[in-house]
């Protein structure tokens, strides 16, 4: 057995690299036509499934423009001190901050959705494996889930399997959207542990699906 605790890289580059795909805006289908990996194979390396190739690996950090190291997850650490890194630009102007290291296990991120002039068209959907729950902070949310159409504001949360086609735009005019996403890329899910209230019994989870 290998002591060098290099076993788990492969499988762990899985959602760095669903990570930085998101972060180059691009869906499995145009990363498929780019790179000539098809479809199946890029999703099941982003859930863990399959362990990258080291050609595979070096096609993919070619087309997002990240480092070996980066998806590795052996890159220096940044400094410590308070985050003040700029969002990163993300696809239709969409600005996205992470609030994770994409080491496996859920991820966060605060996506902000530029303010619009006209009446959007409905959003684009993409479906893929995975677990998404994602709550409006600010501003109102058009969430295209399947053929549902929710419209979302400050205060609202959903959430639901990201194999269901979904895609999100700002449903103002008004200004922008902000809102939390916490994606389990392997279908994980938040586990509320919600103390009782003084007399009112056990609390019901505060989490509502606002497609029910």
């Amino acid at each position: 057995m290998a002591g060098d605790g290099l076993d788990g890289v492969p499988t762990a580059m899985g959602p760095r690299l669903r990570a930085a795909r998101e972060r180059h805006g691009a869906t499995l289908a145009g990363v498929s036509r780019a790179t000539g990996i098809s479809p199946s194979t890029l999703s099941r390396i982003e859930t863990g499934r399959r362990k990258p190739t080291l050609e595979v690996v070096l096609r993919l950090a070619k087309e997002y423009g990240v480092s070996l190291d980066e998806l590795a997850g052996t890159a220096p650490a940044p400094a410590v001190g308070p985050r003040t890194s700029a969002p990163l630009s993300f696809g239709d102007d969409k600005a996205v901050l992470p609030l994770t290291r994409y080491v496996g296990g859920l991820h966060a991120h605060k996506h902000v959705l530029p303010a619009v002039e006209d009446p959007p068209a409905r959003p684009r959907q993409i479906s893929h494996e995975g677990y998404e729950w994602l709550c409006v902070l600010y501003g109102r949310l058009w969430l295209a889930l399947g053929d549902q159409d929710l419209f979302l504001t400050a205060g609202d949360v959903a959430e639901f399997d990201t194999r269901t086609p979904h895609g999100v735009a700002n449903a103002g005019p008004g200004g922008p959207v902000e809102y939390l996403v916490l994606f389990g890329p392997q279908g994980e899910r938040l586990r509320p542990r919600t103390p009782p209230f003084p007399g009112r019994g056990p609390a019901a989870s505060t989490l509502r699906n606002c497609g029910e």
